[in-house]
């Protein structure tokens, strides 16, 4: 009987090991640039994380959707020349999942309007985050990141808005809404 008992509480013990070092081994780092992280998981094909630029969106594996998706989108000529009006001192923080269908669809989108404006792309900062929404970096922190795409608008170093996950219009529609002042809610907010 203590035999079988001891035994009972090996077995546990070594499975419960093994589980821990099955997620651990799940999940598999780049750590070697810190700056543009690539996270591998056995469930998912390769996850950006951290600080990018479009250029990472614009090579395997993520090429395929982001040129997609670009060419797929058709802008409203009328509404980005609007916001092109609208574009003087402000800079926009893109937090986005490379795992994440709506963010696989709006990024792209928004490069598209943005290509279509005279946007500076040194105020864009894009930071890639993992399918918890943070960052080994924490870039996220203190910024309400929630649900991917989240796009952060400032003008003059203030948020004065913010699109998260869906347009409740169009992106271009919603952007110029955030950008010219008007009253905003994102798709999450009452």
């Amino acid at each position: 009987m203590k035999n079988l008992i001891f035994s009972i509480i090996v077995l546990t013990i070594v499975s419960s090991c093994s589980n821990t070092n099955a997620k651990i081994a799940q999940q598999k780092v780049d750590t070697s640039n810190t700056e543009d992280m690539t996270v591998k998981e056995e469930t998912n094909p390769e996850i950006l994380v951290g600080k990018q630029d479009r250029s990472a969106l614009e090579k395997e594996p993520y090429k395929s959707w982001f040129d997609k998706n670009y060419k797929e989108y058709h802008t409203d000529a009328k509404t980005v020349k609007e916001l092109s009006l609208h574009l003087e001192n402000i800079s926009i923080k893109v937090f986005m999942g490379t795992w994440c269908e709506d963010s696989q669809r709006e990024v792209p989108a928004f490069y598209k309007i943005l290509d279509h404006t005279s946007f500076d792309y040194k105020n864009l900062e894009l930071i890639t985050v993992t399918e918890e929404k943070d960052t080994p970096e924490g870039f996220e922190k203190g910024l309400d990141i929630t649900n991917v795409p989240t796009l952060i608008f400032y003008k003059d170093k203030k948020e004065i808005g913010r699109f998260v996950e869906f347009a409740r219009e169009t992106l271009e529609k919603d952007m110029l809404t955030i950008l010219s002042g008007k009253p905003y809610k994102h798709s999450y907010e009452e």
